[in-house]
């Protein structure tokens, strides 16, 4: 039998070509398949970020309004009250006018004014003063004074008990001690006696300040040494 295709038209010379070129579209099909990616995109977020922006857009601008202090109470009406009265009336009491002038033979005693400043018990109690009080006769009467004057306790005697008693006391502007007590003591019966003692001084010389007489508190030691 004879052929009847030319050679040129004959496709089975061709055939092996054709699967080749086949084989590597599909091989590059595929691969373009698997490494193709896709990216899902969601709506609502593009939706939530138009609604911020709108309500971003939309949010009004408030301010604090200012207190403003309530408005002070008006003024109280005073209500003029005028009391009209006759020239023809008369008044019950009359004005006293004394002439309180005085005469450049008028004496002015102060002695009362200076007696009562002097005799004030709120009058201030000083402690050391221009003129110190001072015992009639000066110290060495006033230790010939105690001498004679302090009486041995026959308590303490018979005891054994002896030392210095400090007695304090006030000279006031008249001279007399008042205010004694015991600034630092031995014993009840020494404490005593030295009390009766500085009680029984006669009056001093009052102390002064600036010329003028002060209350001055004072300190007097009393030694009772057995022998």
């Amino acid at each position: 039998m004879e052929v009847k295709k030319s050679p040129k038209a004959d496709l089975e010379n061709k055939k092996s070509v054709f699967m080749q070129i086949g084989l590597v579209v599909t091989l590059a099909i595929v691969l373009i398949a698997f490494e193709w990616t896709t990216t899902d995109v969601d709506a609502s977020q593009f939706e939530m970020v138009e609604e911020l922006e709108a309500e971003e857009e939309i949010m009004p601008i408030t301010r604090q309004e200012e207190v403003k202090p309530p408005p002070p109470p008006p003024p109280p009406k005073v209500a003029d009250v005028l009391n009209i009265v006759e020239d023809d009336v008369e008044l019950d009491e009359e004005l006293d006018i004394e002439d309180t002038e005085m005469e450049e033979d008028t004496e002015i005693d102060f002695s009362d004014l200076a007696m009562e400043e002097e005799e004030s018990d709120d009058a201030p109690v000083f402690f050391i003063v221009e003129d110190m009080p001072e015992f009639p006769g000066g110290e060495e009467a006033l230790r010939k004074y105690i001498a004679q004057s302090v009486k041995y306790p026959v308590i303490a005697q018979e005891n054994g008990i002896q030392g210095r008693v400090y007695v304090s006391f006030v000279v006031n502007t008249k001279g007399k001690v008042t205010d004694v007590k015991i600034a630092r003591g031995v014993d009840p019966n020494l404490d005593k006696e030295a009390i009766r003692v500085v009680q029984a001084m006669p009056a001093w010389k009052p102390g002064k300040q600036r010329g003028k007489a002060v209350k001055v508190s004072y300190t007097v030691p009393i030694n009772f040494v057995l022998q």
